[in-house]
């Protein structure tokens, strides 16, 4: 007998037969929700962030559980709920778009040397001033 296997080891260890079929009828409306995917954002004009997931039969229950579940403990100002089978990835094989130049150290702030410039004015201001 072949049981199932599953990145779960709780579901490995209930050695489920594997040939097992499927029940024959389907499962009624409402009995397994939907997922959805919760954003937050803890003030006006900050970034919403990833928080977790709630499961709820229709988007508005699911911001109310959101709301709930992620917006009663510490600030909250606004959520956003997204059903997860709208949220569209890339495949893990694809990461090689990202692959750039690696120099690009013009795009980060501590390439540009400001202070050295700002030390070179300065000494050469006090230079000027002291003949």
């Amino acid at each position: 007998m072949a049981t199932i296997l599953s990145l779960d080891p709780r579901v490995t260890r209930m050695n489920l037969d594997a040939e097992q079929s499927a029940p024959a009828e389907p499962k009624p409306a409402l009995d397994q929700f939907q997922t959805f995917e919760v954003f937050h954002q803890v003030k006006t004009g900050a970034h919403h962030t990833h928080v977790g997931c709630v499961h709820a039969p229709s988007p508005e229950l699911a911001l109310l559980l959101a709301k709930e579940q992620y917006g009663r403990r510490g600030q909250t100002t606004n959520l956003w709920v997204v059903n997860t089978r709208d949220v569209v990835t890339m495949a893990a094989e694809d990461a090689d778009v990202f692959a750039t130049t690696p120099e690009k150290k013009y795009r980060d702030v501590g390439a540009y040397m400001v202070r050295d410039k700002v030390d070179a004015f300065k000494k050469q201001m006090n230079e000027g001033t002291t003949e």
